[in-house]
Order: structure tokens, then sequence, then C-alpha cells
């Protein structure tokens, strides 16, 4: 327990609760719901775990210092002041990410620039020698966030964002964050207990993630380091350690996912994706209109999906929202079906009653997630998609 300290977990807006959740089950302590993040604490192991088993953190912190400031004079000679030597050295390369929520600041850039300008003046008074900036990869990342009047000083141990996973090499018009996947998956409730489908899976984001839920993969399994990797106590037996117990606890998948795309490049690139995850024996994909299809078991379906919202594809929206209202009410019994749109004007041409709607966002677009509940009728499924 001693050797506990504080991290903090950002995330996407409306996710808060299940990252909290999922730090609950890993086993985090004091656990704390922020504005798009979440505090909890742990131990040097533990960074390792939130790292690579967090679905639905875009970055794990590690505080190490905070203060008021109400300039930039203020800024540089209160960062100047800290004792920098503790995490760095002239032979260290660093680099620092800016976020601000301040009337006394606007530009993250100039933020930045004071902050380095401080450590390298103290070093260089100190020692004679300073530490050289690297902006793409260096060996400690810092991040500074100021809200309002208040300046929170953070390791990065996580380096590039956490949504980048590794498995996606090929992408469409309008990809889906793997961060946001993951959480509306988990909003939905999906848990890998019955059949999945994606009907308009594109480059088969929602379908990787979907597996991994499932098979309790861990996410960031395919990710080629952390930046925790470079700092100088990294204990590399410890995280092998960490990746070999969290292997053990994957689980079997006895269910089908499954996912549809009209345009075949899509369909290639869903491959080569899922490929690259290893999930192939639990993903079919084919090259189908979901317009044209029909539910294809007897036993209740999942589903769920990222329609076009306009805003990239030229399409008439509210034809091509009614088209799925309809496909679904005539053609999906036993049903499941939960889609995300910021398109809320087409949105209503569904024409069906959503049991559940979320608000979410996709990147800076307003967004709702909504669930659509098809309750089983006489109509048997026709639709055969054996021959993929």
């Amino acid at each position: 327990m001693d050797n506990n300290f504080k991290m903090v977990a950002k995330t996407l807006f409306g996710f808060e609760e299940i990252l909290a959740k999922e730090l609950r089950k890993l086993g985090a302590m004091n656990i704390q719901e922020g504005v798009r993040s979440v505090s909890f604490e742990g131990d040097t192991g533990f960074m390792y775990k939130a790292n690579l088993c967090l679905r639905t953190a875009i970055k794990v912190l590690k505080p190490i210092h905070s203060f008021n400031v109400v300039s930039e004079e203020d800024l540089y000679k209160k960062i100047y002041a800290f004792d920098w030597f503790e995490y760095l050295s002239a032979d260290t390369t660093f680099a620092i990410d800016t976020t601000l929520n301040s009337d006394n600041f606007s530009h993250s850039l100039y933020v930045s620039q004071k902050v380095k300008d401080a450590i390298v003046d103290k070093f260089r008074d100190t020692d004679g020698e300073r530490p050289s900036v690297d902006i793409k990869f260096p060996d400690i990342r810092i991040n500074i966030h100021i809200q309002k009047d208040h300046c929170n000083v953070a390791l990065d141990t996580s380096g590039k964002s956490l949504h980048q996973r590794g498995y996606k090499t090929a992408t469409n018009i309008a990809p889906i964050n793997e961060v946001l996947a993951a959480g509306l998956l988990l909003l939905s409730g999906w848990d890998g207990q019955s059949d999945f489908l994606d009907p308009m899976c594109g480059s088969g984001t929602i379908l990787t993630e979907a597996a991994m839920i499932a098979c309790n993969i861990p996410p960031n399994l395919n990710r080629k380091e952390f930046a925790f990797e470079k700092w100088p106590d990294f204990d590399q037996d410890l995280f092998e350690k960490i990746i070999e117990v969290s292997l053990n606890k994957t689980r079997e998948f006895h269910f089908k996912i499954a996912g549809y795309d009209k345009a075949p490049s899509a369909i290639q690139k869903a491959k080569d994706n899922i490929e690259n995850a290893n999930l192939s024996e639990y993903i079919q994909v084919g090259q189908y209109n979901f317009f044209e299809t029909e539910k294809t078991v007897d036993s209740h379906l999942h589903i769920l999906f990222n329609p076009p919202y306009g805003e990239r594809l030229d399409i008439e929206m509210e034809g091509f929202y009614k088209e799925i209202g309809d496909t679904l009410k005539q053609h999906y019994p036993g049903t499941d079906a939960w889609l995300i749109t910021s398109n809320l004007e087409a949105l209503k041409h569904v024409g069906l009653r959503p049991s559940r709607k979320i608000k979410v966002f996709n990147a800076h677009l307003e967004s709702r997630l909504v669930k659509y509940v098809m309750y089983e009728g006489s109509k048997k499924a026709k639709f055969n998609k054996d021959n993929y």
C-alpha cells in the first residue's frame, strides 16, 4: 500500500462512469470520477496494467506537482523552482503537452514553450548542461493542465493516445476511434454472451473491439510501446509478468461476430485490421448491403453500428435512416440494435421509438447513442450469409 501513488486516466465525455467501472474491476484504489477523467491510486505494476488493459482511457497520467498560477512569469518561476532532477537528467530528452481552460492563458504552445524554458534554465543554471527537447520520441513526456488559476503537472505514462491500439493499418473515409468504439460497446451492455453484428462495419474497429471485450483480451496488447518503457526505473520483468497474468484471464467465446459493408474496399481493410489483431477466428465479414439482409440466427442478436452522418459522405440522409428503421423492423426480430449518430434530424426518420438515448461525442461532433429493441415476431430469416 505504501508504494501506491495517484494517477489520472483521461477519457471521452460520457465515458467517466464506465472507465471508473473498468478501474474497479482491475483493482484500482480511491477511484474518483471527474470531467473526461477518473483519478485513482495504484502501484507501478498497476500503472503498467492500466495502460495495457483499460479500454476507455485515452491516457494515464502520473501527477507530480500542482500549484496556483496567475501569469506567465508566475508559471515560469514555479516550474523553475520544482525539483526536476528526480525525473530528468541532462541526457534525457523531453516533450511537453499543454491543455488550457483559463482566462490567464490563451495559447497552449506558448505555455509549453514557457515550461520548457524554465526546465532548461534550471538545469543550465545548476549543472551547466541541459536536457534536449524531442517532440516525436522523447524519453519523458510532461503534461501541463491549467484549469482557471490552477496548474497540474504530470508525467504521461502512455505516450501516444491509447486509442492507437496497434492493429489498425487501414481506415475508411470516416473511421471510428478505438476508444470510442470500446466505450459504445460497454455502454450498450455488450458482454460477449450473444451473437453480434455490425451491419456497416467500415474498417472493422467496432468488430475488433467487440471481439476483444468478448474474449477479455487486453486492448493494447498490440501496441509497440508505452511511454513508461523509456523511464529509467522501468521494470521489464514486472511488465512481462503483468502481460502474462492479463493473458491468463482471457476467456472462450461461443457465439458469432459478423460485419457487413457494401464496399469491397472496406471489407478488405476490415479483414486486414482483424488479422493484425489476431482475431480472424472470431470475426466474419462479408460484402452485403444491410438493407438487403435478414437476421440469420434464432437466438438473441446484439447490433451496434456507426452509420453515415452526412458529414463526409454524400447520402440522402432522411431516406437512409428510414431504411435503417424499416430493415430492423421487418427483418431483425429478437434484436437489441444500437447506433451512434450526430445527425439528430435524420435520426427522427428511423421511425422507431428508442428505449435509450445517451449523449456522447464522436471527435468534435455531439452525438447520440440510441437503442432500439426489436421484439420477436413470426417472420423467419431467409438471408443466407454462409458463403463468406
